[in-house]
């Protein structure tokens, strides 16, 4: 059998490879991830919505995908780029093969192509539009199609719930209200193991809304796009500070950025991987870390803001944490891990707000 579709991107570069999963065609911005494993949690991740993901490990599908370890309900990325498909997964938590979720829900993949070259191209001219299609679409037709294509920057709306819903545990120490500009379940589970009960809201919820949960701390989550179309998020973010302790994550902390005048810009190329060291200025530990970010806080911008910069990026050195101590508002631009919540210092940073603002009512 020959290669059967191709990858065109909006450069004019052409990757022929075979399909699997979906058949549709499909055009969206083209990311990279270079993480070794966690490929479910990667494309059922509400950030990487409608983005077309190439995975830069080489095998892909090797121990399927289950009930458990999904992010959202369900796949959200657009497209799939991988060097090798396997189909035959090993591994007894597996449930379901990743092309028969793939075909279920339309979305296609390609395989057999250079995920090293894609990503040093991505790395070296930025972020940019692809398309998954026939073998046999013509390249020209391809590319007219692609610069046509305008991408959306408010996705938010379309990942965030619809009504609320309720995630509690035992014996809890605060109830934590978590604006949903696409949450993971993850987060949801690692706010329930350090004590939390949560009350997941929409991200057009109300102050008002909001303070008929009596929270202990408001959080703002991840979420995919240009934080900047959230405005009203950003506002709410401002009505409520000061009232309870705010934590932002990921998308959350460009968001917080925004609220307190600081300015958002688009990089050329984003973090997206699982092994970005961040420093804590304070203690000066270095945090191995996820991230997944394509805004971020301009740094200069801060210097206008009470907010204080707590961590950075080692390797570049942008800003990944914030903390404004008069209003009891915490951000950090990285994920957080399930193994290690319990001793998280910015989980534990933001179990200490909520105990002392509770004290202080």
């Amino acid at each position: 059998m020959g290669k059967n579709r191709k990858l065109v991107l909006e450069n004019g570069k052409v990757f022929e490879g075979y399909g699997f999963g979906g058949t549709k065609e499909v055009i969206n911005e083209l990311v990279f991830n270079t993480s070794v494993v966690g490929y479910q949690e990667i494309l059922s991740d509400p950030k990487n919505y409608k983005k077309v993901m190439c995975l830069t490990y080489p095998v892909i599908g090797n121990y399927g995908l289950n009930d458990t370890d999904f992010e959202s309900k369900g796949l959200t990325v657009s497209g799939l780029i991988v060097r090798e498909y396997n189909d035959i997964p090993s591994n007894f938590r597996f449930t379901y093969e990743l092309s028969e979720v793939m075909s279920e829900n339309d979305i296609p993949g390609i395989y057999d192509v250079d995920t090293r070259e894609i990503t040093r191209l991505v790395r070296e001219q930025g972020v940019m539009k692809a398309m998954i299609c026939d073998i046999a679409k013509p390249v020209d037709e391809a590319l007219k199609e692609i610069n046509e294509y305008v991408v959306s920057e408010k996705v938010v709306d379309e990942v965030s719930s619809k009504k609320v819903w309720y995630s509690r545990t035992t014996n809890p120490l605060y109830t934590v209200v978590a604006i949903d500009c696409g949450i993971k379940k993850s987060l949801v589970k690692i706010l329930n193991t350090i004590g939390c009960n949560v009350v997941v809201v929409p991200n057009s919820i109300t102050k008002e809304q909001i303070l008929k949960y009596k929270p202990n701390g408001l959080l703002i989550s991840d979420g995919p796009g240009n934080p900047e179309k959230s405005t009203e998020v950003v506002e709410l973010i401002n009505e409520m500070k000061g009232v309870v302790p705010i934590c932002g994550i990921g998308f959350g902390m460009s968001l917080v950025g925004l609220a307190y005048g600081a300015k958002v810009i688009k990089q050329k190329v984003g973090h997206n991987g699982s092994n970005y060291p961040v420093k804590d200025i304070k203690t000066g530990k270095i945090e191995i870390t996820v991230q997944n970010d394509l805004y971020s806080i301009e740094d200069a911008s801060l210097k206008e803001t009470s907010l204080k910069v707590t961590h950075v990026n080692v390797i570049d050195n942008k800003v990944k944490g914030v903390f404004d101590k008069a209003n009891n508002v915490i951000a950090i631009e990285y994920n957080l891990a399930m193994e290690e919540c319990n001793e998280n210092p910015f989980l534990v940073k933001f179990l200490d707000l909520m105990k002392k603002a509770g004290r202080n009512k």
